[in-house]
């Protein structure tokens, strides 16, 4: 929870401007949060504490413009407020900084390794993640953690965050009928989580499977039924 004493008068969530008419750079940077918010849905279907937004309007002060990450994760606020949703998020009215930002790099740099990076650690964002899919000599996921008032990079390809409960890394799947490296959560093993799509397959396999074995439960049963016939008795008459 934030400590900061937020005047009385400054608009609401509401009042503020949802949209700025810039649109998204490209694909990926929709279906990269959007992949790992569709899991989210799923695993934290129970949970009502947290709020994951995509392309949202962040706002810190009243008299600034807002920023608009790619993706952020906040804990400890309601899920929704009413069937109307959020239409942005201001931290005065939320009380809650966001844990958690994702910025998606794309083809045209937006200072996500220098200005926006500044502009997280001085907000005091927790994690601050960056994913440059066209990096070639530097790694192409960098997880910065809030350490003392700075950012520190987290080593590895998987980055386990435990305020969180959760670990994000990167990984060749198909999502949306497209096989690339792609963003996923991880629990504390590092076991990655399914994909909405990857978990109705696994349901579908394992209905088929127990199918499977009520049909060979069934055949073993009428071939002792019958063998029991064979020999003078009536198996329907076994008590």
């Amino acid at each position: 929870m934030l400590n900061y004493n937020f005047p009385t008068h400054w608009p609401s969530a509401d009042e503020l401007p949802d949209s700025d008419e810039t649109p998204v750079d490209n694909e990926l940077q929709e279906l990269i949060p959007g992949l790992l918010k569709a899991i989210l849905l799923i695993l934290w279907a129970e949970r009502m504490d947290w709020f994951f937004g995509i392309d949202m309007g962040l706002y810190h002060h009243p008299e600034k413009p807002p920023i608009v990450p790619d993706a952020f994760l906040s804990l400890g606020v309601q899920r929704f407020y009413d069937e109307e949703l959020r239409p942005s998020y201001a931290v005065w009215e939320e009380k809650v900084m966001p844990t958690f930002v994702l910025e998606v790099v794309s083809p045209t740099y937006r200072n996500e390794y220098t200005a926006k990076l500044e502009e997280y650690q001085s907000l005091g964002v927790l994690y601050y993640v960056i994913y440059a899919s066209r990096r070639r000599r530097k790694p192409r996921l960098e997880v910065h953690k809030l350490v003392n008032g700075k950012y520190e990079l987290q080593p590895g390809n998987l980055v386990w965050m435990p305020e969180i409960g959760l670990g994000i890394g990167c990984e060749r799947g198909n999502y949306s009928g497209v096989t690339r490296e792609w963003l996923y959560w991880y629990d504390a093993e590092g076991k990655r989580y399914l994909t909405p799509e990857e978990q109705v397959k696994e349901s579908a396999q394992r209905l088929q499977q127990e199918s499977q074995r009520a049909d060979r439960l069934a055949e073993r049963s009428e071939q002792l039924a019958q063998r029991l016939r064979q020999l003078g008795i009536d198996p329907d008459n076994i008590t």
